[in-house]
């Protein structure tokens, strides 16, 4: 069984053009999972982390030669399916008709300016998000680099739980493939050519982060302390929250083996009360990481292209929309994970406004609303009435959790949250324009609430 599942899945993948090291990289997975293994990190193998450097105690840096030699990647593969979208994630409107991508290059270029660096915006596309994405960026001319704008993630065979064959599913063969995780960004920027161009064209630091992390921005102080420290590989860590229990945490391996971050998904179910106990893991993993190119060059060389990141084991349907569809494995790995493999890799504590994703329409709505403003440079803050606190929106789901639905029911834009703490609408609520909501609110539909209305509670 084993083998021939394995070698139908390498046939696959050369037939559908997948490379060499991509291909190497499943085989190593697989393997894995042929022989039993689970991905799983039980909390016996693992200490909790402590005594972080924080990023506010950095000395002020404008990032020195250091800047000259960075490049921004963003990881832009995600087509907010979960949101019902067909296109990248990163176009969704954000404020003033801008999206994710316009405010990550009004970033970009804002700091070229004030620096003279080359600094690069380097996009992860996948297949789905390539053409939409380069065209968007093509709208700021000025974006142009000395390297390519994109490179594109890789894809693997879906492999059936029950007996690791890859699966076939006529009904739609693109349901058959999927991408390998954002752990993939390190075997893409390989199989592409990207590492090779930047390492050419002299860039030494690589700034990693989700395009939909509008905080994630380029710290030239984090940039300057980290070359001038040495380090391989450095990731960024939040105080978690009790919102944040069930996102990744970083922890310290017993065995001395040095640091690794754990997901959901890799932990047993009888140590999840540890996973999610925010006294005990006090950081999570909030994506944005710094990539000496140099050190992944070496580690790659001395691993044969293969990293070997921990492995999460992805149990789903092939088609996630009808759970009567075969069973299948997804074989991936998380970005974050190869802090496991760099030797001397170090974590950083940042405050809270680099953790700014939008995962539901619930973070979309206070994203767009006045509790956050857009700088002159592209940066997203919360407006200073906030006093460092971003509001809750709680939406029904029946109603707005789709974007298409989401804007119909705010066809004047959201209403203004800037005094609001919790907004919590239940039912079909549509509001009309100039809506104001203070302190904790509460709507029940169907209702249409009226322009100019003032919510109180």
């Amino acid at each position: 069984m084993t083998p021939d599942g394995l070698t139908a899945s390498i046939e696959k993948m050369r037939s559908g053009g997948v490379p060499d090291v991509a291909i190497d990289t499943f085989r190593h997975y697989y393997r894995q999972v042929a022989a039993g293994e689970t991905g799983l990190l039980p909390e016996s193998e693992i200490e909790p982390l402590t005594g972080l450097p924080d990023a506010d105690a950095l000395p002020e840096s404008g990032g020195g030669e250091a800047l000259d030699r960075a490049v921004v990647i963003k990881v832009n593969g995600g087509l907010g399916t979960s949101m019902g979208m067909t296109k990248a994630k990163s176009l969704l409107e954000v404020s003033g008709g801008e999206t994710f991508l316009d405010l990550t290059a009004r970033q970009v270029l804002s700091l070229r300016e004030r620096s003279g660096a080359r600094l690069p915006l380097v996009l992860m596309n996948s297949f789905r998000t390539r053409d939409d994405s380069l065209a968007a960026l093509a709208r700021h001319g000025d974006l142009d680099a000395d390297v390519p704008p994109d490179f594109v993630q890789n894809k693997e065979p879906k492999i059936r739980e029950d007996d690791l064959q890859p699966v076939e599913w006529p009904a739609d063969p693109d349901l058959e493939w999927a991408p390998p995780g954002h752990g993939d960004v390190y075997t893409a920027l390989v199989t592409s050519g990207m590492l090779h161009a930047l390492l050419e064209r002299g860039y030494r630091y690589a700034f990693l982060s989700n395009s939909d992390n509008l905080g994630a921005t380029l710290d030239t102080r984090i940039l300057a302390w980290f070359a001038s420290e040495g380090i391989p590989f450095l990731s960024e860590v939040c105080d978690r929250t009790e919102a944040d229990k069930k996102g990744g945490h970083l922890a310290r391996r017993r065995d001395g083996g040095g640091l690794v971050l754990r997901e959901t998904a890799q932990t047993p179910e009888e140590d999840i009360p540890a996973f999610q106990d925010i006294e005990r893991h006090a950081y999570f993993n909030c994506n944005n990481l710094w990539v000496d190119l140099f050190a992944l060059e070496r580690v790659l060389e001395e691993r044969a292209n293969v990293l070997g990141l921990p492995m999460i084991v992805n149990r789903k349907t092939v088609d996630p929309s009808d759970k009567s569809s075969p069973a299948v494995l997804q074989l991936e790995t998380a970005m974050g994970a190869a802090i496991d493999v760099f030797e001397g890799a170090r974590a950083i504590r940042v405050p809270r406004t680099r953790f700014l994703p939008v995962k539901t329409t619930n973070d979309l709505l206070v994203l767009r609303s006045d509790a956050y403003v857009v700088t002159d440079t592209g940066e997203v803050r919360l407006a200073p009435e906030r006093e460092g606190r971003a509001p809750l929106a709680i939406l029904d789901d029946d109603h707005f959790k789709l974007v298409a639905d989401f804007d119909a029911h705010l066809p004047s834009g959201p209403p203004s949250l800037i005094a609001c703490d919790r907004l919590t609408v239940r039912g079909d609520v549509t509001f009309g324009a100039d809506v104001v909501c203070r302190g904790t609110v509460e709507v029940d539909g169907p209702a249409r609430v009226p322009d100019g209305a003032v919510l109180e509670g």
